[in-house]
């Protein structure tokens, strides 16, 4: 899909053709689309069709007139069969002469405000959209980070008394994201550096501190995800032994059921034999073993109490 925008009193509209359109969005474009955009514009081929693969390194690089700049923007998944709720891919962002054209061929949130309009006013120019995008990409690693804490301690919460796995593998999904989120925040902060050091971009005098409070953003989300990342790393390993000694004290619990209902078992069948047994012929010999039996469970009990076995 390609979705076209001017730019009217600082804001971004929609607009009808390519031509007078300053940002074009293309959104899982087809290979129809992808060929009329490099065809149109003389773009290197490679600079769409890397995007295809979820895994493409953040980078920056010009070739004939363009400049390419690829982004791992954060990802949240909704459905709950994925393997991990968060990940990364590519966003990438083109600039040619009076336009700029992002592709994405996964959905994302960080460019959700401006295809929707909704965005305040700014002095619109390639660098300085360029960068707010930055910006707004490490807002949402800082957004889907603070989500992946309370989840974490939502987690934390349910572990206490957990005996399964299935609170542990909830975790270890998170630690993923954060793996995911730390690998592509460091590859985003080598392109912001590279960015602020590059020509093209001084030509927009309101840049360096765009370009300042962007990297800023995202060293902040690259210390909050090692932060987490450590405590996730060491609640696992404290949580895998909780859980080994939750289910120690329920079989503790168990077995200390088991043997004091062996005891008045072992009573019953001694006297349930078709032999002479004591007392078996006085009319109160079924109370006395049963008050025996019980004797003897009562006794266990209290020695199992004091031992601190309950």
């Amino acid at each position: 899909m390609i979705q076209l925008y001017s730019v009217s009193n600082q804001r971004f509209v929609p607009s009808l053709s390519m031509d007078e359109a300053f940002w074009i969005h293309l959104q899982n474009p087809t290979d129809e689309e992808v060929a009329e955009m490099v065809k149109r514009y003389e773009l290197p081929a490679d600079f769409i069709e890397d995007l295809e693969d979820t895994d493409e390194n953040a980078r920056m690089e010009t070739e004939d007139g363009a400049v390419l700049i690829i982004l791992r923007v954060p990802m949240y998944y909704k459905h709950r069969t994925a393997t991990v709720p968060f990940a990364t891919s590519p966003l990438g962002i083109i600039a040619i002469p009076d336009k700029i054209i992002t592709i994405s061929f996964y959905e994302n949130e960080v460019l959700t405000l401006y295809l929707d309009c909704k965005h305040r006013p700014f002095n619109i120019t390639q660098q300085s959209f360029i960068l707010h995008i930055n910006l707004r990409n490490a807002t949402y690693y800082l957004k889907f980070l603070k989500e992946i804490n309370r989840r974490t301690t939502r987690i934390e919460n349910e572990l206490h008394q957990a005996m399964r796995n299935k609170e542990l593998i909830r975790l270890l999904r998170l630690e993923k994201s954060l793996v995911y989120f730390n690998t592509s925040l460091k590859t985003n902060e080598i392109i912001l550096e590279r960015m602020q050091r590059s020509r093209w971009l001084q030509n927009d005098p309101d840049a360096e501190d765009m370009i300042e409070d962007a990297i800023i953003e995202n060293k902040q989300a690259i210390e909050m995800a090692n932060i987490y990342s450590s405590i996730l790393s060491g609640m696992m390993d404290a949580f895998a032994s909780i859980i080994s000694n939750n289910l120690n004290v329920v079989m503790k619990f168990l077995t200390s059921i088991t043997i004091i209902i062996s005891l008045p078992t072992l009573i019953a069948s001694i006297y349930g034999m078709n032999v002479h047994l004591p007392f078996q012929e006085r009319p109160w010999a079924f109370a006395m073993v049963i008050g025996f039996a019980a004797l003897m469970s009562l006794m266990i009990v209290f020695i199992f109490i004091r031992k601190k076995y309950f």
